[in-house]
């Protein structure tokens, strides 16, 4: 028979052994939750224009947005246009998020009958925790298609074709602050080489202020760093109050650029903001999930 001392003994070192065991389980879960998670910093922008360009913002997987822009005439042309309110210029637009980091968009400009289509893909995202990264970053592609004038016998589809490529570094310094930075390069392929480069690099620096929980300040610039000596074209700069109403976001703008592609705002701004060259216009998306996410 098995004594009780020995019973005693063997129920103690089975109790130690379950003890040493829990206690282990729990040291793990301790370690685990210590160890820091990877946090993304999101909506450093509302929306993927900040004025005219493009900002680091994608659509999430399955999300399509609609974008409208509009553009009115200068307001210096005075009170027979009713300080340019009499003119519209437009361009309509579709991006879809094939993931949350890659999308696809086309669009249609008023100005110059001008088609457009781009690839969109963040390369990396600002984050805090276990990954400590500083900024966003964006890459944009762009194929435009300029059909005005259709009636010009020497001009052949290639001659229409130019291409932007471009890429976007941005911060959220604060729930209040974003900034971002854009080298960005253009190249048509048919200009007028007395007045006009085929190819055209710049930078643009642009920012948005919150002021409220709704309303938020925005203001872009690109400076051209190579333009022809003859040039008339000017560079671009626009401010605007962003408004969030829901799924749509707002934009009010004033801006001297007439255009609302890359192309366009970076090569052939033709009025000068100092002069009062300056369009007043809107942007205005809305984004609608077609795919629900899993």
């Amino acid at each position: 028979m098995i004594s009780m001392k020995k019973i005693i003994t063997l129920s103690l070192m089975m109790l130690s052994s379950i003890c040493v065991s829990a206690q282990d389980d729990l040291m793990k879960e301790l370690e685990n939750s210590q160890k820091p998670e990877i946090t993304y910093i999101g909506q450093t922008f509302k929306g993927t224009r900040i004025i005219n360009g493009q900002s680091v913002e994608t659509k999430p997987k399955g999300a399509l947005e609609f974008l409208f822009s509009h553009r009115f005439g200068r307001i210096n042309s005075g009170a027979y246009t009713l300080w340019g309110l009499d003119d519209a210029f437009v361009r309509l637009g579709f991006e879809y998020g094939l993931t949350d980091r890659l999308g696809i968009g086309i669009g249609r400009s008023s100005t110059d009958k001008t088609y457009d289509s781009y690839v969109r893909y963040k390369v990396a995202r600002q984050s805090t925790g276990a990954r400590n990264f500083p900024l966003t970053i964006t890459a944009v592609g762009t194929t435009n298609v300029k059909t005005s004038p259709n009636d010009n016998p020497l001009l052949v589809f290639e001659d229409r074709l130019s291409y932007v490529a471009q890429v976007m570094f941005a911060r959220k310094f604060s729930s209040n602050f974003s900034a971002q930075l854009t080298p960005i390069f253009v190249h048509r392929n048919t200009v007028n080489q007395s007045i006009e480069n085929n190819d055209d690099i710049a930078i643009g620096i642009g920012g948005r202020y919150k002021i409220t929980r709704s309303l938020a300040l925005s203001g872009e610039y690109y400076y051209r760093l190579n333009p022809h000596e003859n040039t008339p074209y000017y560079n671009s700069i626009g401010f605007g109050l962003d408004i969030e109403t829901g799924g749509h976001v707002f934009q009010l703008l004033f801006t001297n650029s007439l255009s609302m592609i890359e192309r366009s705002v970076v090569a052939e701004t033709d009025g000068d903001f100092g002069a009062g060259d300056i369009h007043f216009g809107f942007n205005i998306s809305r984004t609608f999930q077609i795919v629900k996410p899993k």
